[in-house]
């Protein structure tokens, strides 16, 4: 159970999405807020202008009062992913981040800041390149093995607390080895949780469990790139939040050659997108 929604920002119009988000996502699993404004550079010239997260910080408060939310604010100078790993690990809590409207040279030479998040922070993270609000539909990425256990839980309680439709993903990669369960599961991939393979059953007890606890559920199949197929069903079917296990979290080889896919997504979508690890 989480502790509080730790939400960041550098006062950047650009990670304002972060807040309107992560005071839903408070106000859904009834949480408490704490706002942290990240300042990574002070101009010496600009000493009497207007900090930029005081214009950020007012209008966060000013959400988190019309909701009746609890709320504490803290500032901190120096690097994001230095500070925020070392903010998140003070709590149990789901960190909510945006792009931090960083000028495009640095982009290129430092790379997507998420990333270097999502490898440091432990903790849930939800990714909000955009607000999409109310959240009435919600993509449920499960790989079948376990790995993704987490970040299911927490989607069902938020499907809950909401209302929201839930779909259960299953993306079936192209065959790397001729072993009897991945030619079942791709031979039978339109019927999968009618299988009796590993993926079959957890699916079905996934479905089974989204259904015991009220959720209009439902499970989507489909075959490819793990990636392409992901950004495929979301774009398709209009999903107003993804949330999918964190490929950081596992320690096979198979999870290390992709353990890009996480930050990949989190580049790409154009909807908030949660994760969890394993075992976290």
């Amino acid at each position: 159970m989480a502790s509080d929604i730790l939400i960041v920002t550098n006062g950047t119009k650009e990670s304002f999405p972060a807040i309107e988000q992560g005071a839903w996502l408070a106000k859904t699993l009834g949480l408490p807020i704490s706002l942290l404004g990240v300042t990574e550079w002070l101009d010496p010239a600009a000493i009497d202008a207007v900090h930029p997260l005081e214009a950020a910080f007012e209008k966060a408060v000013g959400l988190f009062e019309a909701q009746g939310a609890a709320y504490r604010l803290e500032v901190r100078n120096g690097s994001a992913e230095k500070i925020v790993p070392v903010e998140a690990r003070k709590s149990d809590c789901i960190v909510a981040l945006s792009p931090l409207g960083r000028p495009h040279l640095q982009r290129l030479v430092a790379g997507r800041s998420i990333r270097a998040f999502i490898e440091a922070i432990a903790q849930p993270v939800l990714y909000a390149p955009e607000t999409r609000l109310p959240v009435k539909k919600i993509l449920i990425s499960v790989g079948g093995l376990g790995y993704d256990i987490n970040a299911e839980h927490i989607a069902m309680r938020v499907a809950k607390g909401c209302g929201a439709e839930a779909a259960l993903l299953h993306i079936i990669p192209p065959i790397e080895f001729d072993y009897p369960t991945a030619k079942e599961m791709n031979e039978h991939w339109r019927t999968l949780t009618e299988t009796d393979t590993p993926v079959g059953r957890s699916l079905r007890a996934s479905l089974e469990n989204a259904k015991a606890a009220g959720l209009a559920a439902s499970v989507k199949v489909r075959r490819g790139n793990v990636i392409e197929e992901i950004l495929a069903e979301m774009r398709e079917g209009n999903y107003d939040l993804l949330c999918m296990g964190s490929s950081y979290s596992a320690h096979s080889l198979r999870q290390m050659v992709s353990a890009n896919v996480t930050a990949e997504i989190m580049a790409r979508a154009h909807c908030p997108v949660m994760t969890a690890r394993f075992g976290g």
